[in-house]
């Protein structure tokens, strides 16, 4: 500690590793402490909170196309919560801080619909075409195939669909940026209404990615399915209806292929999310019930950009698009998320 004159004189607070005081008899300077920083997060919450990054940037991707995709809502529940509370826990994928903040995401089997209308089942062909259960007759779609055909061949095939339903694919695509190596997937949604007397061609409103046809297996049975298959991506449609009483849709999930998923769903992946958030707090309490393997969290780096020390707290508070981020209650079944009151603020 030392008295000092001119003009850090006028000077009080730290600067860098000094510590400025104004005192009657002078400013006096000394060392500033060196504070431990102690991890903010248990083990337990940080399994929350390092599955939120994946979540929010695949949420984003979708680009506002899953709006009103979650029927019957709770009062101050955004489609984000719905869709938060319905995979968290159940489809865990983990990215780090870093990652997030320069646009990475991993696809994953997430829910992306939760409806009363019936699901639309999915699988692959013998040629592993995604291939869904939508039936289309002997229709095979090609460049001529109009709107009004396909519309007719999937009501006549399919119980329970009618004129102005609305079928819709969402296509995602894996990706690594070339210049930081980062995860990156893109979604993108094709839509068309059921109208019998549409002469549009069709290829000319969507894309075949989503809206070809392969054969069931029954004979003379096509069914819709997608132009390719996927792989390093993900696919699914939605049946949706707009009714006096709000949308209905289908509870749907995504068909993915994604050989970067199980790199982002390991133990590894997680604890360099945990540690890129500021690290776990592993202080040992002996009456407190603890996780299994929760004593001790070793570095692990996925990204060499992001900080690894499992120090600090090491959040900015933002891994939702939208205000309101309450909700988390979450269905661990794996069907549909289960409804759920505002729950506290996932920002951080």
């Amino acid at each position: 500690m030392a008295k000092i004159s001119g003009i850090n004189t006028k000077i009080s607070g730290q600067v860098g590793e000094y510590l400025f005081r104004q005192t009657k008899y002078g400013t006096i300077v000394s060392e500033a402490p060196v504070r431990s920083s102690t991890p903010r997060r248990s083990q337990l919450q940080m399994n929350t909170r390092t599955q939120w990054a994946n979540l929010g940037a695949i949420y984003r991707q979708f680009d506002d196309m899953l709006k009103r995709g979650f029927e019957s809502l709770p009062t101050g529940m955004s489609v984000y919560n719905a869709f938060v509370q319905a995979n968290l826990g159940v489809v865990k994928v983990y990215i780090t801080k870093t990652m997030r903040l320069n646009g990475g995401s991993v696809l994953a089997p997430y829910q992306i619909t939760r409806g009363t209308l019936p699901s639309i089942p999915m699988g692959l062909s013998t040629d592993g075409l995604l291939m869904s259960g939508l039936s289309v007759g002997s229709l095979s779609i090609d460049a001529a195939t109009t709107i009004g055909a396909f519309s007719e061949a999937i009501l006549a095939g399919n119980f329970g669909w009618q004129e102005g339903d609305q079928l819709s694919f969402f296509h995602g695509v894996q990706t690594v940026d070339q210049v930081t190596g980062i995860p990156r997937a893109t979604i993108t949604g094709y839509r068309v209404v059921i109208n019998t007397a549409d002469e549009t061609p069709l290829w000319d409103v969507v894309n075949p990615i989503g809206f070809s046809t392969v054969a069931s297996g029954s004979a003379g049975i096509n069914v819709i399915a997608t132009s390719q298959a996927i792989q390093s991506g993900a696919g699914v449609w939605v049946h949706s209806r707009e009714t006096d009483s709000g949308l209905k849709v289908s509870t749907q999930f995504f068909y993915v292929e994604n050989a970067a998923l199980a790199t982002y769903q390991s133990s590894a992946a997680q604890v360099a999310s945990a540690n890129s958030y500021g690290g776990i707090n592993t202080s040992q309490v002996f009456l407190q019930p603890s996780v299994s393997g929760s004593n001790g969290v070793a570095n692990v780096n996925l990204n060499a950009n992001d900080n690894q020390s499992g120090s600090g707290s090491g959040t900015d508070g933002n891994d939702n698009p939208n205000e309101n981020q309450g909700g988390t209650g979450g269905n661990t079944g794996g069907n549909t998320g289960g409804d759920g009151g505002d729950g506290d603020d996932m920002s951080d």
